[in-house]
C-alpha cells in the first residue's frame, strides 16, 4: 500500500463520515455555519484579505490538514450550546470585571464541594505549576513515576527542587508500595507525591484501593497532588475518583481540565479542588488569568451532558476498534481508560513520527524510558482511518522492518 492508495478497510469518508459528525450533533449545516462565522472574523482564507492572514496562510492550511493525534484533544472542539455561551461573552471582552457566569460557584457545586474549595487555573498545567511553587522549594523533592506527565517533573527541575520518579511495572501500573516506601524513606524533604489517574501516557488507572492506600500509609502532612485530566473517560469499576478525600479534609489536591472532553484546549481553563487552607496557600502563586469567554463556556459545557455522552462513544468505539486493527497487524497496545492509548511498535518510534508526519499525520511524542510505544490520541473516524493507512504503509517498508527485525 502507497500513501496515495487509500485502504477501503480504513478510510471513512463521505457519507459515513457526515454520518459519524452527525451522531455528534456536527450536521454539514452546523460545520458550515462554523465555517462562516469563523470567514467573518478573518481567521479562514478571504479573497484580498489583510496582509497578516496571507502571510500565515501556508501554515494555518498545513496546520488544519494534519490528522492532529497528537496532544489528547477532543477532535470534535466545543459543543454547539458552549460555543454559543462563548460567543455571548464576547460582549466582555473589553472589560476587567465582568459577569463571569458564576463559574467557579457552578464548579464547586457539580462537584459537591462549597465554593472556597475550588482555584481557578488557565487549564490544568498552571495548577499543577502552582502545586509545584507552592510545596516545592531548593532541595524539596516531588515523588512519582515514569513516564507520566513530565511537565511536573520539569517545572520541579527548573525550580531547583529535586524528584524521585520509580519506574512502572511490567503492566505499565503504577506501584502504590514502592511510591509509599520511597515517601517515608525521604519523608522530611518530600514537597508533595503526584499521581496521574488514569496515567498519561500509558492510559492505566490506579484503583480505588491504591488511592486510598497510598493516603492512609504515608504521613498525613505530605500533600498528594491526583490529576484527573482524563476522569471522564474511565470505565474500571475498580477507579474511583477521589474527591471523597477532599471533603474529608485530607491533604489532597485534585486538578481538572476543560481541555479533554469539553474540547476547550486552546482555551486555557482548569482548576484544583482541596480544602480551603490549601486554596489559599496556592492563590499566592496563581495568576487567575483565565478569560471571559473561557468561563462562560465552561459553564456550558458542564451543563451539555449530551454533547459528553456522545463523545465518550464515539471515543470507546474508534479507541477499541484502531486497537483491534493494530492488533490484526501484530502490533499489541497497552488497554487505555482514556481517549489516547500506546502501541508497542517494538522499535524506536522517533523516525516511525517523522515518517507520519511526512503523510500528514501528527502522532505524540517520545516518553522514555518506552521509546518503542507510540501514543497515539483517538480522532474523528477519518483521521483514524488515516492513521491506520500510513501505519499499514510506513510499517511495511524496508527501513522499518528492518528495524523491528
Amino acid at each position: 500500500m502507497s500513501s496515495s492508495n487509500v485502504s477501503r478497510r480504513h478510510f471513512m469518508g463521505g457519507a459515513t463520515a457526515a454520518a459519524a459528525l452527525g451522531t455528534l450533533g456536527l450536521t454539514p449545516e452546523v460545520l458550515a455555519a462554523r465555517e462562516r462565522r469563523a470567514a467573518e472574523r478573518g481567521i479562514r482564507r478571504l479573497p484580498g484579505g489583510a496582509p497578516m492572514l496571507r502571510a500565515w496562510q501556508s501554515q494555518v492550511d498545513a496546520y488544519d490538514a494534519l490528522a492532529h493525534l497528537s496532544s489528547n484533544e477532543n477532535p470534535f472542539g466545543p459543543s454547539e450550546k458552549t460555543l454559543e455561551a462563548m460567543t455571548y461573552a464576547f460582549k466582555y471582552s473589553m472589560r476587567y470585571g465582568y459577569p463571569d457566569n458564576n463559574v467557579q460557584e457552578r464548579i464547586a457545586e457539580a462537584h459537591g464541594v462549597p465554593r472556597d474549595h475550588v482555584l481557578m487555573g488557565a487549564g490544568s498545567g498552571e495548577i499543577l505549576d502552582v502545586v509545584g511553587l507552592t510545596y516545592l522549594a531548593h532541595d524539596k523533592k516531588v515523588v512519582g513515576v515514569e513516564p507520566s506527565y513530565g511537565s511536573v517533573y520539569s517545572h520541579a527541575t527548573g525550580i531547583d527542587a529535586e524528584t524521585i520518579l520509580l519506574p512502572l511495572e511490567a503492566d505499565h501500573r503504577q506501584n502504590v508500595e514502592r511510591m509509599v516506601e520511597a515517601t517515608n524513606r525521604n519523608a522530611r524533604d518530600v514537597g508533595f507525591v503526584y499521581v496521574c489517574n488514569p496515567n498519561n501516557p500509558t492510559g492505566v488507572t490506579m484503583t480505588a484501593d491504591e488511592i486510598a492506600y497510598l493516603l492512609d500509609n504515608i504521613p498525613e502532612d505530605i500533600p498528594v497532588l491526583i490529576d484527573e485530566a482524563y476522569h471522564h473517560f474511565v470505565e474500571d469499576p475498580a477507579y474511583e475518583e477521589s474527591l471523597k478525600y477532599v471533603r474529608e479534609g485530607r491533604k489532597v489536591i485534585i486538578a481538572r481540565t476543560f481541555s479533554k472532553i469539553y474540547g476547550m484546549a486552546a482555551m486555557r481553563i482548569g482548576f484544583a479542588i482541596a480544602k480551603p487552607d490549601i486554596v489559599q496557600e496556592m492563590r499566592a502563586y496563581s495568576t487567575g488569568s483565565v478569560n471571559a469567554l473561557a468561563r462562560w463556556g465552561a459553564v456550558a459545557a458542564m451543563e451539555d451532558v449530551e454533547a459528553s455522552r456522545r463523545m465518550l462513544e464515539h471515543n470507546r468505539k474508534w479507541r477499541e476498534q484502531t486497537r483491534a486493527d493494530l492488533a490484526s497487524l501484530g502490533y499489541e497496545s497497552i488497554p487505555s481508560e482514556t481517549n489516547f492509548f500506546m502501541v508497542n511498535l517494538r522499535q524506536r518510534v522517533a523516525p516511525i513520527r517523522q515518517a507520519f508526519r511526512e503523510r500528514g499525520v501528527a502522532v505524540g511524542r517520545d516518553f522514555p524510558p518506552m521509546l518503542d510505544h507510540l501514543r497515539v490520541s483517538v480522532g474523528t473516524e477519518e483521521e483514524m482511518g488515516r492513521f491506520m493507512n500510513a501505519f499499514e504503509d510506513i510499517l511495511k517498508t524496508p527501513l522499518m522492518s528492518a528495524q523491528s527485525g
